[in-house]
């Protein structure tokens, strides 16, 4: 970014701010806790939460079917099951957990921004879908591609979709608060259906299964390296985060500012899918997480990206972690998807997102 273009967005975020005291101060209404700072409260609070979810990874590492404690780990020797179980298994499933709900979270923070509406994510439009259709191609005409490559595809279908979902998004003559998930919805539905389809006709609806519902279960170690790629890319995005929350405020505001809209929206969209598809091929979908996460900060810390960035992230890989432990102890010794408990939790406070917000329309 160059001194002019960081120059013109803290002058748009300054103005912003500028407008919504303004506007607060002609209504006599007080200032709501996501518009005044507090710098060390927010910090102090920041650091709090990732104690807790800090806590929660050390309770995820002794949850399962091996009996692995912290005292058998402390008498272990090197070749004993317990230390073994540990390493390969535990310890690479919850770096998983903690990386993929972060980045999925994160995901839906930056969707959210660009097509300014807060009932999307990527497993709301159509992105993941069509990232799972895209490993079922290659998996058919290409069976023996490196994981890697398979990740490539399935990004470029992700994106396609992604590109499609905004191209009708600027077709419609109204875009409805409500209107806008229903869209995306219907396209997530029509990939998903062709992705059935195909999978049927080649005898695949298990593996399409496995991909389209997230699992944790079969993270070893070795088989979730490619989640680093999502940290790289989580900080490429907390880097851009000015111009993500500029570009949220529409195309004609950023282009007076003197930033490329079509530039900004391009390498959100792409980010955005890059992510899903790394977090797709390694352990599956995890569905309304970057709906409910984003939303719940968004109370809290407001519409910048920036700011708000580090809290999504962290209540995303606590989110995914509760609901990891409560998939692992419900029906133990068996152990429920990961994908249908985040799923069933976050269609439920998707729900209650959309009749609130509707309420409030009214």
């Amino acid at each position: 970014m160059t001194a002019t273009g960081s120059a013109a967005v803290k002058t748009a975020m300054t103005s912003a701010t500028q407008a919504k005291a303004s506007a607060r101060v002609a209504t006599n209404a007080p200032p709501s806790p996501a518009a005044t700072p507090h710098p060390g409260r927010r910090r102090v609070a920041l650091a709090a939460a990732i104690g807790a979810v800090l806590a929660l990874a050390a309770v995820s590492l002794f949850v399962g079917v091996s009996d692995v404690t912290p005292l058998s780990l402390f008498q272990a020797d090197t070749d004993s099951h317990a230390l073994q179980v540990f390493l390969l298994s535990r310890v690479p499933r919850t770096v998983a957990i903690v990386l993929a709900g972060s980045a999925m979270a994160i995901c839906g923070l930056v969707m959210q921004m660009l097509v300014r509406n807060r009932f999307v994510e990527p497993s709301t439009i159509g992105t993941t879908e069509a990232a799972g259709l895209g490993l079922l191609t290659v998996t058919i005409l290409a069976p023996g591609m490196p994981l890697i490559g398979k990740m490539l595809v399935a990004s470029v279908f992700a994106l396609a979709s992604t590109l499609v979902f905004v191209r009708i998004l600027r077709a419609l003559p109204l875009r409805s608060v409500v209107l806008v998930p229903v869209v995306g919805l219907m396209l997530s539905g029509v990939i998903a259906s062709v992705s059935t389809y195909v999978a049927f006709d080649h005898d695949l609806m298990q593996t399409l299964s496995a991909w389209l519902t997230g699992d944790f279960s079969g993270v070893i170690a070795g088989r979730y390296e490619l989640l680093w790629i999502v940290a790289a890319l989580t900080v490429a995005i907390y880097i851009a985060g000015d111009r993500f929350t500029v570009a949220g405020l529409g195309e004609q505001f950023t282009t007076n500012l003197g930033l490329n809209y079509r530039r900004t929206l391009a390498i959100g969209l792409i980010l955005v899918s890059i992510v899903t598809s790394v977090v797709v091929v390694v352990v599956g979908a995890l569905p309304f997480l970057g709906l409910v996460v984003p939303n719940v900060v968004s109370l809290a810390m407001g519409d910048n990206l920036r700011r708000s960035l580090p809290w999504v992230a962290v209540l995303g890989a606590g989110f995914v972690l509760v609901c990891d432990i409560v998939g692992r102890v419900i029906r133990f010794p068996y152990e429920i998807p990961i994908g249908v408990v985040v799923g069933v939790v976050g269609a439920a406070l998707f729900l209650f997102l959309l009749l609130r917000k509707r309420a409030r329309v009214g």
